[in-house]
């Protein structure tokens, strides 16, 4: 292939290539579906959202864009008696939700759930796999 020919390539192909947008993402690489909910800090305010419905052998976007924190937190179930929490407490409801604060869920009607942490390094991109 003569020069003329490889740039043409290369230029075809950065052309082509998608480009890459940062995200959180968690793969569930269990047997079962997941439903997850996700916890954060944005400098200013606790957040817990959820629940985002992740079939088996399949990945969801919980952030789309460039992530800004170092930490986010995560709540799984399936619905065989599987939970993927830890030691972090986020308000949390039955259906989908959106809660501006961590403390008093209880007290406000929320329910309380433990969340583990994902130290992503301040990478902006990051994908969290759960596994059995």
């Amino acid at each position: 292939m003569n020069r003329l020919n490889c740039i043409v390539v290369l230029t075809c192909a950065i052309g082509l290539a998608k480009p890459a947008h940062a995200s959180l993402q968690v793969c569930n690489q269990t047997s079962q579906a997941v439903r997850v909910a996700i916890g954060r800090f944005d400098g200013k305010v606790w957040t817990s959202a959820g629940w985002w419905s992740i079939a088996s052998k399949q990945c969801a976007g919980l952030i789309t864009g460039p992530l800004v924190a170092e930490f986010y937190y995560l709540y799984a179930v399936d619905g065989k008696g599987g939970v993927w929490d830890g030691g972090t407490h986020f308000c949390t409801t039955t259906n989908n939700f959106s809660i501006a604060r961590r403390g008093a869920c209880t007290t406000s009607g929320y329910d309380r759930r433990g969340f583990f942490p994902i130290d992503t390094g301040q990478s902006p991109d990051w994908t969290q796999t759960l596994s059995d």
